[in-house]
């Protein structure tokens, strides 16, 4: 009787096709995200458009002399070079709270009950 015996590149070849099976088997496809990806950003970009043919327009465009923007513009650069330090708050005699106003001496309960000077 003729036995059944399976070849080395046989056994190489049938464990090399069940790995490749079981990898792509635990392989998740790609999300239907893929598709619209992208979308959210163009749309925020064409709603920022208020004229998307201001190139085609050739009107000058009116409401500022030279001079006047000159100056606007170098002010503008010039804060960037030397920006003007915060202004500091402190405010004296300012207070929140029940007893504001009263003496620390006052004949009362303490709830509010002192002398007024």
């Amino acid at each position: 009787m003729d036995t059944f015996t399976i070849k080395p590149v046989s056994l190489k070849l049938i464990l090399s096709v069940l790995l490749a099976s079981v990898t792509v088997g635990c392989a998740t496809p790609s999300p239907k995200l893929d598709d619209n990806f992208g979308n959210a950003v163009n749309a925020a970009k064409a709603a920022q458009i208020i004229n998307p043919d201001a190139s085609q327009n050739t009107d000058p465009v009116a409401g500022i002399d030279g001079q006047a923007a000159d100056a606007t513009m170098s002010r503008y650069h010039r804060s960037f070079v030397a920006p003007q330090p915060p202004t500091n708050v402190f405010n004296i005699g300012v207070s929140s709270g029940a007893n504001s106003g009263m003496s620390s001496g006052g004949s009362g309960s303490g709830s509010g009950g002192g002398s007024y000077r």
